[in-house]
């Protein structure tokens, strides 16, 4: 037997996205700023990337980084939120086959956490309380208003 939900009910899910978006935006963002703001711990990354083996670490450390930033920025703010979830899976996915593969499975939890999140936003999008809302319904009504 199915029983009406309640509008707050309705709105649970929305917000448990919403703020699942900002904190997995907000880590990504607090786990990259370091490496923007110095070059120093840039290099520490490039010499991490050269240690697992990864091609072209002097590209793919900054490349990598600033992806992670720039897809936390707009996870936070729900903006062209299911290419940036690609964006997050995909990097994570290249950390889980190259640095994670040989460790246990708690080695791979937080890499993995972030391969599944991201596949999650790609697949859901930002939910109601995202900037991608607001500008589908924008041209919504654009569209029925002609």
């Amino acid at each position: 037997m199915n029983r009406p939900r309640s509008a707050a009910n309705r709105r649970l899910p929305d917000i448990t996205l919403m703020l699942l978006r900002v904190v997995t935006g907000a880590f990504l963002i607090h786990g990259t700023q370091d490496n923007i703001v110095s070059a120093a711990r840039m290099q520490e990354f490039v010499e991490f990337l050269t240690q697992h083996g990864f091609a072209w670490p002097q590209l793919m450390a900054p490349l990598s980084v600033y992806a992670q930033f720039l897809c936390g920025a707009l996870l936070v703010l729900g903006l062209f939120t299911r290419a940036a979830g690609l964006v997050v899976a995909i990097n994570f996915v290249v950390a889980v086959v190259m640095v994670h593969w040989t460790q246990d499975f708690r080695g791979w939890w937080p890499a993995l956490v972030l391969v599944l999140l991201g596949l999650h936003f790609a697949a859901q999008g930002g939910g109601r309380y995202a900037v991608d809302a607001v500008w589908r319904s924008r041209r919504q009504r654009r569209r029925f208003s002609r």
